[in-house]
């Protein structure tokens, strides 16, 4: 990749930056930009990292990543864009965001990949996708790909795609976290100490998550293998349907889709 910019060192970039370094850097060097100088000089000293400015930092790169919120790419794109290297690549992180309205702010011809990463990127199990802008070539977005692998792991999907990509792994995790908290107080709820209910449901997270990876099953028959008849989980899951709790999942997703759209339009 060459030299590889960071532009923006929030929890993202900062995960994003530290898995490239323990990553294959195959002679690739890394510098941070943002705007807050006392955040660059942070983590120049935690991973010996070159820092710049914006401007700097894009006529340096060949491959510049914008890690910044929505609200903030557009200026942040121009910034770079008025200084960007000729043939660098640009990978925006920002939800919502099209390739399209990137590239208006860009010099003519700016290859630029999309990408919806999420948070567990920051403990290298994050899920990627990435959509191509209309002057990316494939070596682009394998590049884009080799990034993010750095992280967790990478599908490359049509940029059509994103805002439903966006509502299931992007803010997925949230959901679970969600869940997860709720088996919680329902231990705690039921006389079980705090760390117990805790400690319990985290590693029933964890447990069912690496058997549906690693034996290929279908979600409905590993569930269905726990679930005797006239059972506890019978009755529990009983309790969720009556509640209506699936038909709950589909319009929260729905409506996270829905705002991903409003973003991008917006």
């Amino acid at each position: 990749m060459g030299v590889v910019a960071v532009v923006g060192a929030g929890v993202m970039g900062e995960a994003l930056l530290s898995g490239l370094l323990r990553g294959d850097r195959m002679g690739d060097t890394f510098v941070v930009a943002d705007k807050r100088q006392d955040r660059c000089v942070e983590l120049q000293d935690r991973y010996g990292v070159s820092i710049a400015t914006n401007a700097e930092a894009a006529r340096e790169a060949d491959v510049v990543v914008l890690v910044v919120k929505p609200q903030d790419i557009f200026v942040v794109a121009e910034e770079v864009g008025a200084e960007l290297k000729p043939g660098a690549l640009v990978v925006s992180l920002a939800a919502g965001v099209t390739t399209a309205s990137l590239e208006q702010r860009l010099p003519e011809g700016t290859p630029v990949v999309r990408v919806m990463p999420n948070t567990p990127a920051l403990v290298d199990q994050g899920m990627s996708a990435v959509s191509p802008g209309s002057h990316c070539s494939p070596e682009h977005v394998a590049l884009a790909v080799r990034l993010m692998g750095c992280v967790g792991k990478v599908v490359e999907v049509p940029e059509k795609q994103q805002d439903a990509v966006t509502a299931i792994s992007g803010s997925g995790p949230a959901y679970i976290f969600y869940t997860v908290e709720a088996m919680i107080e329902a231990g705690v709820g039921l006389g079980l100490p705090r760390r117990l209910a805790t400690e319990l449901t985290l590693q029933t997270v964890y447990g069912a998550a690496t058997m549906l990876r690693e034996t290929g099953e279908h979600p409905v028959v590993l569930r269905e293998n726990v679930t005797s008849p006239a059972g506890t989980t019978a009755a529990a899951l009983r309790v969720l349907e009556d509640h209506k709790v699936r038909a709950a999942f589909l319009s929260a997703l729905e409506a996270a889709r829905n705002r991903s759209v409003e973003l991008a339009n917006g």
